[in-house]
């Protein structure tokens, strides 16, 4: 049965991109959770409420676990309305399902990661209220204009282990 998740972590170009690396996932990217229907990307960064997420799709239901572990891997938890250079409540980090077996599940992992790192996590989790597909300049946008790089901030060993557990199983 085929299972969705939509992840916030700033910019979506790069979040689909790093996801994108998994053949087992397939992505879209969009704007999760504002206040109106079908918003522009111009609206977005205006402050519709709305956030840059990517709904991923994958067949396994064991895989959530692995796919929230490598999605902790490229965002800062604790970083409030911003993941690096961007800044704004467009650009929030979050976990949105309308499953509430991925959500708990992603609220005790970010318990455990508040535990050990010691800071507040501010990672928005909830239900999936709304997500509207982006424009399709916006859909595989690092794939099609490769000049640009996306660099995530994780140890090396830290990404390759995640690789590796999504690839794995």
């Amino acid at each position: 049965m085929l299972k969705s998740i939509v992840l916030a972590g700033g910019c979506f170009w790069g979040v689909q991109k790093f996801f994108d690396q998994f053949p087992e996932i397939r992505s879209v990217v969009g704007y999760a959770n504002g206040n109106y229907e079908h918003p522009t990307y111009e609206q977005v960064c205006r402050g519709s409420g709305h956030t840059e997420a990517v709904e991923l799709f994958y067949e396994d239901p064991i895989k959530a676990v692995q796919i929230l572990a490598a999605y902790f891997v490229i965002i800062d938890p604790t970083s409030l309305n911003k993941q690096g250079n961007d800044v704004g409540i467009n650009y929030r980090t979050g976990i949105y399902s309308n499953d509430e077996q991925i959500l708990e599940l992603a609220r005790l992992m970010l318990s455990d990661i508040e535990a050990k790192i010691k800071k507040q996590v501010v990672v928005e989790t909830g239900s999936l209220d709304h997500f509207y597909e982006a424009e399709d300049y916006h859909q595989n946008y690092l794939q099609k204009n490769p000049v640009l790089r996306v660099k995530f901030k994780c140890p090396i060993r830290v990404m390759i282990t995640c690789t590796k557990m999504l690839l794995v199983i």
